[in-house]
Parts: C-alpha cells; structure tokens; sequence
C-alpha cells in the first residue's frame, strides 16, 4: 500500500508519497524516479516520504512551502519525532540512495553524504498535517511496471530524437552535396568558357600571324624605291 498526498495547491501540482511499511518502503527505493526526493527523519525511525519534482527540475527548484509540507508529513508519521520538538529532517535526491545486500529491509544509505540536505522542524503544524491528510488516497500500484513504463517511454523519447538529430544531419548532407554539385556544375561552366575564349584568342593570333608572312609584306625600303620623289612629281606635273 503507498498513500498519496497533493501538496499546497499555490505551490504548484506536486504529489506527496509514502509507503505503509518497510516492505513498500523497499520498493519505492527499488523502483523510484530521478525526479524523486527523499525524506526522512534524522537519526529517529520514520516513514519514508517522496516528493516527486516535475520533469527537468531538482532539489534546489523545491519551494520553502512545499519543503514544509514534506517536512511536516514526515514528522507527523515519525512515532518518536511526532513526540518532540526541533528535530531535523534529512531530504536527498532518489538516486543518492545507496542500498546493499548487508542492509535489513527498508534501510538505506547514501552514495555521496554531501548531497544530502537538512531542514529544521521546530513543531508539528496541525494545520499543514491535517490538510496533507485530507488529500490522501490509498493505491496499490505495481510500481515496477510504472518505472518499466517510463523507461520506455524514455527509449522511445531518446530513439526520436536521435530519429530527428539524424535526419537533420542528412538533410545538412543533402544540402552541402547540392551546394558542392552546383559549384562544380558552375566551375566546369567557368572552365569551358575560359577554353572557348583561349581558343578563339590563338584562333585570332594565328590570323595575325597570316597576314605578317613575309612574302605578302611591303618594306618601307620597297616603298620608297618604287616610289618618286616629290620633285619628280611636279616636274611630272609642270
């Protein structure tokens, strides 16, 4: 059996759990998600309580109210703690648990100690307790099925984006060939009119060189031996 609490409606839609027992309090450490944060009472025997975050959020996004809400809902089912006044609540992230085969049932440690973080709580607020408890519902939910589910539903999430992440990179591929297709087609372009004007200009020089052969040429010596000279001319005229 795992009883379910609504935090402060103000604070946001944060859901509240714990177990009934060790047993349930095995499981919810077996099959937790990374978005659950645990919480305990310091040093006395207490229910295990889980504040599950929404997505992408972590244990510095909890708000003061719904830490009290945690607080408070351990405290209140701590028989020892419920007794007292200032006692500590210890809270660290789900995946800071450390379990090991030498551990009785429902006990836990924690993989790094630093990461866990501790709240004061000076007394029981009957008010916050009683409207945690007005919210509670009871449900026997098969909670490796429910962790089997969202890592499926994470596969599948991850083989999308890796779906999409690879056609994108196709799509860049396919643009860059066309872009290098295109400059080679306008590059080979280039080429072949570069050619074409190369062979019209030796086209043009090999005319040139046709009209320079010797044999079709006048020297200016030819010129001015067959020519008469300008007194010539106008005896020629008189």
């Amino acid at each position: 059996m795992v009883f379910y609490f609504k935090a402060r409606p103000e604070a946001g839609d944060y859901t509240i759990f714990m177990g009934l027992d060790k047993y349930e309090n095995e499981e919810l450490i077996r099959y937790g998600f990374p978005e659950d944060i645990w919480f305990h009472v310091d040093k006395m025997s207490s229910a295990h309580v889980y504040l599950r975050l929404q997505k992408g959020q972590t244990i510095d996004d909890i708000s003061e109210g719904v830490l009290e809400d945690c607080a408070q809902l351990v405290k209140a089912n701590s028989i020892q703690g419920n007794k007292v006044n200032n006692i500590d609540v210890v809270y660290t992230p789900w995946s800071n648990l450390k379990k090991s085969a030498s551990m009785d049932v429902g006990q836990v440690g924690f993989h790094n100690p630093k990461m866990v973080r501790t709240v004061r709580v000076e007394k029981r607020i009957n008010e916050i307790v009683n409207r945690l408890n007005r919210t509670k519902v009871e449900r026997k939910p098969d909670l490796k099925a429910e962790r089997e589910a969202v890592n499926a539903a994470e596969r599948a999430e991850r083989k999308q984006q890796l779906r999409e992440k690879l056609s994108y990179r196709i799509l860049l591929r396919v643009k860059r060939d066309l872009h290098h297709s295109r400059f080679m087609e306008l590059k080979q372009k280039r080429r072949e009119e570069l050619e074409k004007l190369e062979k019209e200009r030796q086209a043009e020089i090999r005319s040139y060189k046709g009209l320079m052969v010797s044999e079709k040429m006048t020297s200016n010596k030819q010129i001015a031996e067959t020519s008469k000279s300008l007194q010539e001319l106008e005896e020629d005229f008189m």
